[in-house]
């Protein structure tokens, strides 16, 4: 919906996007409409800025804006809590499928939380790529930097910049992963030229599950992995600098 109110779509990202639905490959997380938001809101950052740093910290600043927007609205960002279905199951899959038919599509909850948000996403989004950057250091952005090494282009490492620090610095399901996922996804959906990967298509991206959960004992959050929060883009670009998250993001962009 951002994409197309910015007047710029891009099939094969979108497509790419399929697996981070259910909240990050079904794991209930962060809706994917928001991982959607941020990808179109990093796409209008990479226009909007000459350097691809500009671009990753306007981007991170505005997804913060365009998150507590939806969570304004549903009251929570994580995809279970919104549907109510464990869709890491064929159970909680087959449950919402039922729910939906049951309903019908206009009284889904999903349905309906898509089309009130949708102004209001748009709002945010464009406050926030409208203002005043706020930062002193070159900014980063975890995700980027799993993209960039992922073999990713500039434009891709800036598109899923706001991924970062568990979505906008929100400190929720960890964005480094989604951004590995997602180029996971690119790469087949480039092989698969108009296809979409479907919840259990096998784009590489067990593999990286497995390596994640793995490196953090199956621990999804953010703020639990780093044991922190960020203040600002100032404060993830400290905390990249530092070595934050380094081994994380390497064993993602070499799963």
């Amino acid at each position: 919906m951002l994409d197309r109110a910015f007047g710029s779509e891009s099939d094969v990202h979108e497509r790419a996007l399929t697996r981070l639905a259910g909240g990050i490959a079904n794991r209930g997380y962060q809706c994917g409409m928001l991982w959607g938001a941020t990808l179109a809101v990093g796409a209008e950052a990479g226009r909007r800025c000459d350097e691809p740093s500009e671009a990753i910290g306007l981007a991170l600043a505005a997804t913060g804006q365009v998150v507590a927007s939806f969570e304004g609205r549903s009251q929570t960002v994580d995809c279970r809590d919104i549907t109510g279905r464990n869709l890491g199951t064929v159970r909680g899959l087959a449950g919402l499928m039922f729910d939906t038919l049951r309903r019908g599509m206009d009284q889904s909850r999903c349905f309906v939380l898509a089309e009130d948000w949708t102004s209001e996403a748009i709002d945010a989004a464009t406050e926030g790529l409208a203002a005043v950057p706020d930062h002193q250091r070159a900014p980063r952005s975890c995700a980027s930097e799993v993209v960039a090494k992922m073999g990713g282009t500039d434009q891709e490492a800036v598109m899923v910049a706001g991924f970062g620090g568990g979505l906008g610095l929100r400190g929720g399901g960890c964005g480094a992963l989604a951004a590995a996922i997602w180029m996971k996804g690119l790469r087949w959906c480039r092989a698969h030229p108009g296809k979409s990967p479907s919840p259990w298509t096998n784009t590489g991206d067990k593999r990286t599950l497995a390596v994640f959960s793995e490196a953090t004992g199956d621990e999804f959050s953010c703020q639990k992995i780093c044991g922190r929060t960020f203040d600002g883009v100032d404060d993830h670009a400290e905390f990249i600098e530092a070595g934050g998250c380094r081994a994380l993001i390497d064993a993602l962009a070499e799963s």
